[in-house]
């Protein structure tokens, strides 16, 4: 296996690479500078209106490479080929990372959301929005069964999906528990109060499936289990209310 630094600074970057499509969430992207952007693809096949020479003039005022495909090659880019229209940008995220770099990143104090099978790209924006407006330090989103960020998610997150470290593994088992981290599972079947918790210095929150809650493998790796008190009946929350409760835990 090649592990050479040269080798893994280039992996590095194209992990980090997120490809979003869509023409209005170009125009967005286009237009927030601190976004860097590393490639424009566009359809050979794409008509000239307001909308594409806006795109076309953004980037080419920024200095982005363009590049032309056929309508077949632009559909495996943005592997939506429903909802392209005929335009993906390969975004440089640098708060999208290994999830081997948290203790890196913090070598101390941390608190972490990290999510166990979140499928609704709704509600993963509104997880990021919750997070990049709370204390909450970064989350740990796994590739296998659950949903890829997206123009879904960036909409979702209104405009918060770069500004908080999101660290990818294949799944959370890979990577949990972190050195010296105290892993808390919410689940509605906790005995214990998450308002009666004291929150370690090291803590990460794992928040489950919308329908089917934390996976078994992830419960066994906690070390605490927690529940939001309910009242009249009300059995359980939408994950992402239950990801706001949670970030702004004082």
């Amino acid at each position: 296996m090649n592990d050479s630094p040269e080798y893994l600074r280039k992996k590095a970057f194209f992990d980090s690479l997120i490809t979003l499509y869509g023409r209005n969430v170009a125009v967005e992207i286009l237009r927030d500078p601190s976004v860097t952007i590393h490639k424009l693809h566009l359809s050979k096949t794409n008509r000239s209106d307001e909308t594409m020479e806006e795109i076309l003039s953004l980037a080419h005022s920024r200095g982005i490479e363009i590049k032309y495909h056929t309508k077949d090659a632009l559909s495996r880019i943005s592997k939506n080929s429903a909802q392209d229209q005929g335009v993906a940008l390969d975004v440089e995220a640098q708060n999208y990372r290994d999830a081997r770099r948290v203790e890196e990143d913090f070598p101390h104090d941390f608190r972490l959301l990290a999510l166990d099978g979140i499928n609704n790209p709704q509600n993963l924006g509104m997880i990021v929005r919750s997070a990049a407006a709370s204390r909450i330090d970064g989350i740990i989103l796994p590739k296998k069964n659950s949903t890829k960020l997206s123009p879904l998610v960036m909409k979702a997150s209104a405009g918060t999906l770069f500004k908080i470290p999101i660290y990818y593994c294949e799944t959370l088992g890979d990577v949990l528990p972190l050195k010296n981290s105290t892993v808390i599972t919410l689940s509605s079947h906790a005995v214990e109060d998450i308002y009666s918790l004291k929150i370690p210095s090291r803590a990460i929150f794992v928040l489950g499936n919308e329908s089917e809650g934390v996976s078994r493998e992830i419960e066994s790796l906690s070390s605490l289990r927690v529940s939001i008190p309910m009242h009249r009946g009300v059995e359980s929350l939408n994950v992402a209310i239950t990801a706001g409760i949670v970030a702004f835990l004082p």
